[in-house]
């Protein structure tokens, strides 16, 4: 996506839109949308996001925009439902704001957008580019899963291609380094687990159709957390019993969303729900062990830990790639060792160039 100079007005008021446009115009060209139509291909300077926030359209655009730095100012009554970490490049205003404070702000993060750095030239832009892509994917499926809307199959697949072009054509560090400038969370870990497991696919040389079933997998892995409360989700601390018995419940609730519509496969559901099994019975949430734990499933569990150990959380900075997988070496019973001790060039190939393995 390129940038042009123009600010972007997503409105379900028109009139009260249009006269936005009308002042926004006087220094800069202006764009009004509708909340249910598509992100444009050229990307504004500036967004300003005026709809129903319960519906969840800000909260996907907002997501989307702030991954390709484009600040964003949001009108709405309820700023919880957003759901958007506090950024300089993001403004929440009560809806009811009058009209001069609102294209005072607009004008401020106008100045803002207009000083962001420029995207990086090549690889670098192809790799940028295909991460965005496949975020937005990401970020459509949480919010439809938050709202009770279905998940576009079509748009995991989409999302899934990318993964795979980009890691084949840029590395698994590449990937990493880029994700790793996000800052929602949630959608980080899903593309990072999803970036390992097209890194291992392709090293494992496993067929095309199995490659991308594995990296589907991984993006979808995480949705059931879309019906768990953010509260726990960010907690800077750790998780009391109860809170766990909530946050453990994001499995099946993944699976379970996913099998009331079409598309995805029963293959697909049975990772979904199992991806957190161990090979001994003490994971969940059907305390599955040994033969009953299939290798697609634990292919994206050895992704899914080691992604959680490499990420920064809100209780804990990342660990090295060494001693994540040292730590998983030592889970012995629980871990698939044999695909473990395969996953060990990932590993190499995900550390800094003056890092040991």
């Amino acid at each position: 996506m390129t940038q042009e100079k123009s600010v972007l007005i997503v409105s379900d008021r028109p009139e009260r839109a249009k006269l936005l446009a009308r002042a926004i115009t006087t220094i800069m060209p202006c764009r009004c949308l509708t909340g249910d139509q598509p992100l444009p291909d050229i990307l504004p300077v500036v967004a300003v996001f005026d709809v129903d926030a319960r519906e969840g359209a800000a909260a996907a655009w907002t997501a989307r925009l702030g991954i390709m730095r484009v600040p964003c100012l949001v009108l709405t009554d309820v700023p919880a439902d957003i759901g958007t970490r506090a950024s300089p490049a993001l403004r929440i205003v009560p809806a009811d704001t009058p009209r001069p404070t609102i294209l005072s702000l607009v004008f401020s993060l106008i100045d803002a957008g207009l000083k962001l750095p420029a995207y990086c030239d090549g690889e670098t832009v192809t790799v940028q580019g295909k991460a965005q892509r496949a975020c937005a994917a990401v970020a459509d499926m949480f919010h439809a899963a938050q709202s009770d809307r279905p998940i576009s199959a079509e748009e995991v697949d989409a999302g899934t291609d990318v993964v795979l072009e980009a890691v084949s054509e840029a590395g698994i560090r590449a990937w990493l380094d880029t994700i790793g400038r996000y800052d929602e969370q949630l959608y980080q870990h899903s593309l990072s687990v999803a970036g390992f497991a097209a890194a291992f696919a392709f090293d494992l040389k496993l067929p095309r159709a199995d490659r991308k079933r594995l990296a589907k997998a991984a993006l979808l892995h995480d949705v059931g957390k879309a019906r768990i409360p953010r509260s726990i989700l960010n907690k800077p601390g750790s998780l009391t019993p109860a809170e766990m018995a909530i946050m453990r419940t994001h499995a099946a609730i993944g699976a379970d969303l996913l099998a009331r519509q079409d598309g995805f496969d029963p293959g697909m559901l049975f990772v979904v729900r199992h991806h957190h099994e161990m090979l001994d019975g003490s994971g969940y949430p059907s305390g599955l062990s040994g033969d009953a734990i299939p290798d697609l499933v634990r292919l994206l569990t050895i992704c899914d830990v080691h992604s959680a150990l490499t990420e920064r959380r809100a209780y804990r900075e990342p660990l090295p790639h060494a001693e994540a997988h040292a730590i998983m070496l030592g889970m012995a019973g629980r871990l698939d060792m044999a695909l473990l001790r395969a996953f060990l060039p990932i590993v190499r190939q995900s550390t800094p160039d003056d890092a040991v393995v």
